[in-house]
């Protein structure tokens, strides 16, 4: 990127520590709103977690609250969730933990069957608003 577009783009940031191993970011911030990329279940130290999926869908969640906490933000201020499952049976299990950590969001969500999720059982990609402080 060169020094002209790099001032352009002035309010867009990446957020986390990027897998040098993948080609986008955990989360972009642009603006009033942070973008975050599809996470999974890890732990603090970036370590998947695999168990039941009420467990693979705490984690998940609790690995956006870390990212979107590097600007601020909470689950509370997600207004877009895009949720990835496994298999379309877990819904009503994965839909329960949903509830009960978004319980204070006010989002739209959809939530779809998809055979690219390997090697875990739910991937969730959200959008938060919180704009910047001036």
């Amino acid at each position: 990127m060169d020094d002209v577009t790099k001032q352009k783009r002035a309010d867009v940031y990446p957020i986390g520590k990027k897998n040098p191993n993948l080609p986008f970011h955990p989360a972009v911030r642009a603006g009033d709103y942070i973008f975050v990329s599809g996470q999974v279940a890890k732990d603090a130290d970036n370590n998947m977690i695999h168990g039941s999926i009420e467990e693979e869908t705490r984690a998940t969640i609790e690995t956006i609250e870390r990212i979107i906490a590097q600007e601020g933000a909470t689950l509370a201020d997600v207004v877009r969730a895009t949720t990835y499952l496994q298999d379309t049976r877990d819904f009503g299990r994965y839909n329960k933990v949903f509830g009960e950590m978004f319980k204070d969001a006010i989002l739209a969500r959809t939530t779809v069957e998809a055979r690219a999720v390997i090697n875990t059982k739910i991937e969730i990609e959200c959008i938060v608003y919180k704009p910047l402080k001036k």
